[in-house]
């Protein structure tokens, strides 16, 4: 049975970064009363409402919990960040030395028939939700948000590169590994600096397609052969495809920009061993485009609050 407490806010915020932290102001100027537990600083509303009152107080919707408990007893939905959880753990950007919140301490405390939105849901986690009639709503499993997800993941990936190598892409030879929504956005937009790009993937239909809007593209069987000859690499397979063969043959002067998840997609011991200038790059989302990715997610959470979806 559901806490006496539970109607006393409207959607609890638990954990993420900058996308979630971003949600409170958008969700409290739109009525509803928001209760955050282990966000990162809230902004002003000047910056993500265009008011100029600060969101850091009680008299704009905004409020804080001290606990865990707190913050599940007291709201009827949950949101949580992209991911959920990492290590087992909630995801909390930014702990400052904290114990770390368990995935197994967040099951005991949610309640029937709430709601919890969440990006990377583990699928042991649904389960449990499921048997208790608890809704779970992945932001990740949503086509439209994947897309955007994509888009800010693209425009953080240039910035990484821009910051750690003081050369132009504009007519360099840069590489991209994978065409999925990530490496699409990643060409086009490398495109548009006059890059000169090459996709490179194991898929007969993405090369087509990249061939189609005018990359020049390149088999994955073929990767080791060629990757001497990029200046930049942008990995979004999250597989080790940059593994020891290919790393040992990558140019002096590149620089690699991998964000495929959980730095799957290559050798790190091997890149340290020969002085290859890898820089794994998560989260760029949160990053760099918080506030924008905070729309997003907050219209696809009031759609489905409210019963549209």
């Amino acid at each position: 049975m559901s806490p006496k407490n539970m109607s006393k806010y409207d959607i609890s915020i638990i954990g993420g970064d900058r996308r979630t932290s971003c949600m409170a102001p958008i969700l409290a100027k739109k009525g509803y009363r928001v209760l955050c537990f282990r966000t990162m600083e809230i902004p002003c509303c000047e910056t993500a409402c265009g008011e100029t009152a600060c969101c850091q107080t009680a008299e704009t919707n905004i409020f804080f919990a001290n606990t865990l408990r707190e913050a599940l007893d007291s709201a009827p939905v949950i949101i949580g960040g992209i991911p959920f959880t990492k290590a087992d753990c909630l995801y909390c950007e930014r702990e400052s030395g904290r114990s770390p919140i368990k995935l197994s301490e967040i099951q005991r405390g949610i309640h029937k028939r709430q709601k919890i939105f969440a990006g990377v849901i583990p699928e042991s986690f649904r389960r449990v939700c499921e048997e208790r009639e608890i809704t779970c709503y992945d932001f990740m499993c949503d086509e439209p948000m994947s897309l955007q997800n994509a888009v800010s993941t693209a425009e953080g990936a240039i910035l990484e590169a821009l910051l750690h190598k003081d050369t132009n892409l504009h007519m360099s030879n840069t590489l991209v590994l994978g065409y999925g929504r990530c490496g699409k956005a990643l060409a086009d937009r490398l495109g548009g600096l006059h890059a000169c790009v090459t996709v490179c993937s194991n898929d007969a239909n993405e090369l087509a397609l990249a061939s189609l809007l005018g990359f020049q593209t390149l088999h994955l069987s073929k990767l080791c052969q060629n990757i001497s000859r990029f200046e930049y690499i942008f990995n979004t397979i999250p597989v080790p495809v940059l593994n020891h063969k290919c790393l040992e043959k990558v140019s002096n002067n590149t620089l690699i920009i991998d964000v495929a998840s959980n730095r799957t997609g290559a050798d790190y011991e091997a890149a340290k061993q020969l002085h290859v200038n890898l820089h794994f790059c998560p989260g760029l989302p949160g990053k760099y485009a918080g506030e924008s990715c905070a729309k997003y997610l907050t219209d696809y959470c009031i759609t489905r609050i409210s019963g549209g979806v």
